[in-house]
């Protein structure tokens, strides 16, 4: 059944491109602004369905949701984008951002007259064999629209008790084991490397527990991603100065991260490289 609604996306990444394709496939118009995105943003729009908009104004204009999907660094940027052309809708921050970022942009909308959701994305792009959760935190009749556009896709949102920032914090508090956990397996792996024990040391944790550190072959992927995780981590190194915790694993996560930074969705490098790059010699 199509919907009345119309969403405007920003901007179809990986994860935002395929959240934008179960909507479209439930029967709902999902706008994009291709105005400087690039080929790689303009093939996954029109593989995901999405309808390109010249004009960010134009796409306000016609859209009674908005969902910001962006690296953290471009929140507040995209957020005051949508801002200063009066959008009066509902904006669904989904960044991986702390929550005093996303209480600060709900406030700014908010005093301009428009309407945020705090929203936090967890687990892989929709449409594989795990779920992907959409968490959602404001007010209770912008969480009912918002929540009804996902019904029946492979997108399961989860209304949460709380203000804004609940989502986000959820996010941050996931975030800081789940990307330390793959920074601690490639500083791991590092070692053994160096030491011609790396073999072992993966039997070892194969043996004992399923962890990142037992699949290295994985950290192709995490290199690929750094340069998305790296401003994730010093996300959550705020949030957990904001509640009085020790953030130095969370700032050195990204340092980590930093490492891989060259290697941006390149997925083809060799596992060897990819963690002689933590070397600093």
């Amino acid at each position: 059944m199509t919907s009345s609604l119309t969403v405007g996306l920003l901007h179809p990444g990986q994860m935002g491109a395929a959240v934008g394709h179960e909507i479209t496939k439930a029967g709902v118009r999902v706008l994009w602004c291709p105005t400087g995105r690039s080929d790689a943003s303009a093939r996954r729009a029109e593989q995901a369905g999405l309808d390109a908009v010249p004009e960010l104004e134009k796409l306000l204009e016609h859209s009674s949701v908005v969902i910001s999907l962006c690296p953290p660094a471009a929140a507040e940027e995209t957020a005051v984008a949508v801002r200063e052309v009066g959008f009066s809708g509902i904006f669904v921050e989904a960044n991986a951002i702390s929550p005093h970022r996303a209480e600060r942009i709900a406030a700014d909308m908010a005093a301009h007259g428009g309407r945020a959701l705090d929203g936090c994305v967890i687990g892989p792009p929709p449409g594989g064999s795990v779920a992907t959760h959409l968490y959602l935190s404001g007010e209770e009749a912008e969480l009912a629209a918002v929540t009804e556009l996902f019904a029946g896709t492979a997108v399961v949102p989860i209304p949460m008790e709380g203000p804004v920032g609940a989502a986000s914090a959820l996010k941050m508090a996931y975030g800081s084991y789940q990307k330390a956990a793959c920074a601690l397996a490639g500083i791991a792996q590092a070692l053994g490397r160096s030491h011609g024990v790396d073999e072992h040391l993966t039997a070892e944790a194969r043996r004992l527990a399923k962890s990142p550190l037992a699949t290295p072959e994985y950290l192709t992927g995490v290199a690929a991603k750094a340069w998305r995780w790296a401003p994730e981590m010093r996300e959550v190194a705020q949030s957990l100065a904001k509640a009085g915790l020790p953030q130095e694993m969370a700032e050195a996560a990204a340092a980590v991260f930093d490492f891989w930074e060259q290697d941006k969705d390149d997925r083809a490098l060799p596992l060897p490289e990819v963690l002689d790059r933590l070397r600093r010699d």
